[in-house]
C-alpha cells in the first residue's frame, strides 16, 4: 500500500471519528506532520489574512463556514 493510500485511509478514519482533518502541503515549519486532526469545539484559531482592500474568495468563505460549523474559531484579519 502506498503512503498516499495509507494517508487517505487515516483521514477517513479520523473524519469518521468526528475530526476536521487538514492535509498540510507546505508550512513554515520543517518536519511538521502530514495531517492536522481538529476535534469539534476546540480552541484553535484559523486566521485568513487580507490586505485592507482584499476580498475573501467564495472558496475561502466556504472553508471558513465549514470550520465555523465544526465549532472552530475563524477570523478575517485585514492589515
Amino acid at each position: 500500500m502506498t503512503e498516499q493510500k495509507i494517508q487517505a485511509k487515516r483521514i477517513k478514519e479520523l473524519e469518521d471519528e468526528g475530526y476536521y482533518v487538514i492535509k498540510l502541503l507546505k508550512t513554515n515549519k520543517n518536519g511538521i506532520p502530514d495531517l492536522i486532526a481538529i476535534p469539534p469545539n476546540c480552541d484553535v484559531l484559523f486566521s485568513e489574512i487580507k490586505k485592507p482592500e482584499g476580498k475573501v474568495s467564495k472558496l475561502q468563505e466556504y472553508r471558513l463556514k465549514e470550520l465555523d460549523n465544526h465549532g472552530v474559531r475563524t477570523e478575517i484579519y485585514k492589515g
